[in-house]
């Protein structure tokens, strides 16, 4: 197991100078040995990414996914951890509660507001380790995906320039033909998805 992890884990001096370059999206996909956390981390990975892609097309998702590995790999050697997953899930989380802050869900027994659900998220995992460094990969994934979230999303509603969309050419090869024409389009899907998959009551999120 320690060989393994060896080997997915994030070096930075085995990845610039040794070539091994899978290393970032390995830790960026390694969610740790099975377990309860690893099962629920994996529900999160699928309907925090497939909501993302849904909103955004598949084209746009995956430039999201790369620029949070990219800016996630430097933050996880600057602060020594191997691994990111979790930074991952909770920078999708927070792009989607950001889209609809105020969209009432169930997380436990509790309706929040879905904004909130990043950070209840953060605290339970702090709880439960009963160490506040538990919370420095939700952190990490929360300014990641604030990063992409203001680039996206308020940098062109005050006059700046939207320059995160992929190539015309991937957008029709993945979203079909005409699919970069618009890109102002991927700005509003992403809530009328959302608004589509949950109407009326809240959904719940990280029950069992």
């Amino acid at each position: 197991e320690e060989l393994a992890q060896g080997l997915l884990a994030l070096d930075p001096i085995r990845t610039l100078y040794g070539l091994e370059l899978w290393r970032p999206l390995t830790a960026a996909c390694f969610l740790g040995p099975p377990s309860i956390g690893w099962l629920m981390n994996a529900y999160y990975l699928f309907e925090y990414g497939s909501s993302l892609e849904r909103g955004f097309g598949t084209a746009q998702h995956l430039l999201f996914l790369g620029i949070q590995i990219a800016f996630l790999s430097v933050c996880s050697a600057f602060f020594g951890q191997p691994f990111f997953a979790q930074s991952v899930i909770t920078s999708m989380l927070h792009v989607l509660s950001r889209s609809m802050p105020n969209q009432q869900v169930k997380w436990l027994i509790f309706t929040v507001p879905y904004w909130t659900l990043p950070y209840g998220l953060m605290a339970s995992d702090v709880l439960q380790a009963g160490s506040a460094a538990a919370a420095l990969p939700h952190v990490m994934g929360i300014l990641s995906g604030h990063l992409y979230f203001f680039h996206k999303n308020i940098w062109p509603k005050v006059g700046g320039e939207d320059w995160l969309f992929p190539p015309q050419f991937l957008s029709r090869k993945l979203d079909g033909a005409g699919g970069g024409d618009d890109r102002s389009k991927s700005k509003e899907s992403i809530s009328n998805a959302l608004k589509a998959r949950k109407k009326g009551r809240g959904k719940k999120l990280g029950g069992s």
